[in-house]
């Protein structure tokens, strides 16, 4: 069964707090999303599998622990998720880098897939995919899903903010994925905002509107 994390470090409280308030700016909230990033990756990352390895100090020979060569893989849904992305490359930069692109179809509201490039050996690699928002889980549940269809089996779920209905749904059609949530909000709103959330993150990030 898939574990839900929500974070409770400090730093990561702060910074999503302070990039909540609107008269943040597009440069300000584009930096410190993938600040966000870098500190759950941190977190995320706490349980890979170490091997031993003998080491040459200058001073003598030893034996530590050093990662167990698991291969990993960032896989951001567009757009939004593409902010996310250099943070936690800054601290595994060995990984690859797939994409997944989503639209909701007007009429049925169901996700369709427009876009979808994965490395190659992909179904063999740890796979973070990585949104900032977590709201109804429409476009998640489906990414996954994508994923799964092509043979991936390691996935790990990373938002920065999620609500109750998105990890809900997630836990329930992927309950073998972990869920890494910056932090968990109260409600979705009638429009499918995530409340109090940020606003639409894509539009923070790119200085869209």
């Amino acid at each position: 069964m898939g574990k839900v994390h929500v974070m409770n470090h400090p730093l990561i409280t702060h910074k999503i707090n302070y990039i909540r308030r609107e008269e943040v700016g597009t440069k300000e909230f584009r930096e410190m999303i993938g600040e966000i990033a870098q500190l759950m990756c941190y977190e995320a990352t706490r349980d890979l599998k170490m091997k031993e390895v003998k080491i040459k100090t200058p001073i003598a020979e030893m034996t530590g622990k050093m990662l167990a060569g698991k291969k990993l893989a960032i896989v951001p849904i567009l757009r939004a998720g593409i902010g996310m992305v250099d943070g936690m490359l800054s601290l595994i930069p060995a990984a690859k880098v797939g994409h997944i692109g989503l639209y909701r179809d007007p009429e049925t509201l169901e996700p369709i897939e427009y876009y979808c490039k994965l490395p190659a050996d992909c179904e063999e690699r740890e796979v973070f995919v990585v949104d900032p928002m977590l709201a109804t889980g429409g476009s998640s549940t489906a990414a996954i899903r994508m994923l799964k269809e092509k043979g991936v089996k390691n996935i790990r779920f990373l938002c920065i903010i999620a609500a109750p209905e998105g990890v809900e749904r997630m836990s329930r059609e992927h309950p073998d994925v972990d869920l890494y949530i910056g932090a968990l909000d109260e409600k979705l709103n009638e429009h499918g905002y995530i409340v109090p959330g940020l606003g639409d993150a894509g539009d923070r990030i790119f200085g869209t509107k």
